[in-house]
């Protein structure tokens, strides 16, 4: 991997966010809404990046849009340690973010500003705020001081509420096919999206699907080009991933939807009523904590199974 963080696409809205702060416009509650994996968090630390190397020694590259990832300034907002970057997203033991991390945050806006240079507050899946934690939130965007900012970011598949949105700048961010494969070539530094299986190969995907997948089939020694979604998803019901694996916890629904876009018109025995049957089962196993295994067990019999 690179030395560099590269921008692809959002190149217009980055350069207009530039041009706002350089006439000192720059909006104070910004809400950045687009479909999962398309770079909403890689945009937001470049923003930062370029903002606050202005007064810093580090240097941000705006002609090629790129900056260095080992250099200090970036070392210390990707590890969350700049003392006017305040970062917030679920903790991994949590299903919401909770009152307690909303009333952390409102503390650190209270407190001095380091250098008397602007605060940025930036909150990953707004959708997880809880009814309380989401009040909270509406009283202190609210009020905001002169050099707090606040960045929400929210996955489109989600709903936010109304309320926090109206309080906000909205900018609804998407990517060019051709954006996403550069993006995969340049994580892995060669011409890695070619070689992709074309089942993988579709409006759903984005590039922080495909770099996964590209990593778990590699570190499973399945072939990129050779496996099916089938492939992926009967080794995946025979190794019992779904309870391990993070990557196939994490895109499960969507190697599912793969599963049923290519041969729901190409299977006499896949029909939209079977797709339905399996996409209330899978929705019920999760939301009631139901038995993983005894649900794909059945999606085995019935769809993968020869």
């Amino acid at each position: 991997m690179s030395e560099t963080s590269k921008l692809f696409g959002h190149k217009t809205l980055f350069s207009n966010l530039i041009y706002l702060d350089q006439i000192e416009k720059f909006p104070n509650k910004i809400l950045l809404n687009g479909p999962q994996g398309i770079g909403k968090k890689l945009l937001v630390n470049h923003l930062l990046n370029y903002l606050y190397s202005k007064n810093n020694e580090q240097f941000y590259d705006l002609k090629n849009n790129e900056y260095n990832i080992n250099n200090n300034l970036s070392l210390l907002i990707s590890t969350n340690s700049h003392p006017n970057i305040y970062k917030i997203q679920k903790k991994k033991d949590k299903k919401i973010i909770d009152i307690d991390q909303i009333r952390e945050m409102i503390q650190f806006t209270n407190k001095t500003s380091f250098n008397n240079e602007r605060k940025f507050i930036i909150i990953e899946d707004i959708n997880l705020l809880g009814t309380n934690s989401a009040n909270a939130l509406l009283k202190s965007i609210e009020e905001p001081n002169n050099i707090t900012y606040y960045i929400l970011i929210n996955n489109s598949e989600f709903k936010i509420l109304e309320t926090i949105r109206s309080r906000c700048i909205e900018f609804k961010l998407g990517l060019m096919n051709s954006e996403a494969i550069a993006i995969v070539n340049y994580y892995f530094n060669s011409n890695k999206y070619k070689d992709i299986n074309l089942d993988f190969i579709n409006n759903y995907n984005s590039p922080s699907f495909l770099i996964s997948l590209v990593k778990f089939l590699e570190i499973n020694d399945l072939s990129i080009k050779e496996c099916t979604i089938e492939n992926l998803l009967s080794y995946i019901i025979k190794n019992k991933l779904y309870i391990s694996d993070e990557f196939i916890k994490k895109y499960l629904n969507l190697l599912i939807e793969l599963f049923f876009y290519k041969n729901i018109n190409n299977s006499k025995n896949i029909s939209f009523k079977i797709k339905k049957y399996f996409y209330l089962k899978l929705s019920s196993v999760k939301k009631y904590n139901l038995d993983f295994e005894s649900f794909f067990l059945e999606f085995n019999d019935k769809l993968l199974s020869e």
